[in-house]
């Protein structure tokens, strides 16, 4: 049994206005380094085994913070940074509407199929960042991981594992909270959804604090 913690990286310069960050380097806000400094006092105590990350700064930076508390190396994978938006990166969705109205028509009624110009497909995405995930989880078999990633990534992979419509991801899963905690239980082919998007001030020194579930699919 391995429990994978999944978190989006802290804040970035992009966030106020919503712009797409996908393959963009994007520095994270001081907000973003308080959120990372945050994360690292819930992982020196949250019995860590491993620390994955991103190859994205804004998702390293963040879990460099969480290796220096816990004395764990930081393993970075590209296979976990965000979907690549395309034409969309660095833009907000009035700026789409101007610049590619159908298209974001077409991504709003169905992300995947109809995904932003120039973009990876979701489906690609989903299956590069869960090889990856299977891969840590048969590294560390009995463990604990923290793995840094990105929002889009991380609702792709929950819909892939739970057995939900791809398409669904930002229906089902609306956001994800910057440096919240989401956790996963992998046994045997099975996953269970322990937490979901917990934000960090409640989940350091208490349980509770965000929306907790525990619902078991076939891998």
């Amino acid at each position: 049994m391995t429990r994978l913690v999944l978190v989006r990286h802290g804040e970035t310069e992009w966030h106020a206005e919503n712009r797409y960050a996908g393959v963009t380097d994007v520095a994270l806000t001081p907000r973003g380094l308080e959120q990372a400094g945050l994360l690292a006092g819930w992982a020196q105590q949250a019995g860590l085994s491993a620390l994955w990350s991103s190859d994205l700064t804004r998702a390293r930076l963040t879990a460099a913070f969480s290796a220096e508390a816990t004395g764990l190396p930081l393993r970075v994978d590209p296979r976990l940074r965000e979907l690549d938006f395309g034409r969309a990166e660095g833009l907000t969705r009035a700026e789409m509407r101007e610049r590619f109205p159908d298209a974001l028509a077409a991504f709003h009624d169905d992300p995947v199929s109809g995904h932003l110009p120039g973009g990876e497909d979701p489906q690609a995405a989903a299956d590069r960042f869960t090889a990856c995930l299977d891969d840590i989880v048969t590294r560390h078999p009995d463990g604990r991981v923290m793995v840094v990633a990105h929002t889009t990534a991380i609702r792709l992979v929950l819909c892939r594992y739970l057995s939900l419509p791809l398409r669904d991801y930002r229906r089902v899963f609306p956001s994800v909270r910057n440096c919240a905690l989401t956790e996963i239980e992998l046994t045997d082919g099975s996953v269970a959804l322990l937490e979901f998007n917990t934000p960090l001030v409640g989940a350091i020194g208490a349980p509770g604090g965000g929306h907790r579930s525990r619902t078991t699919h076939a891998h």
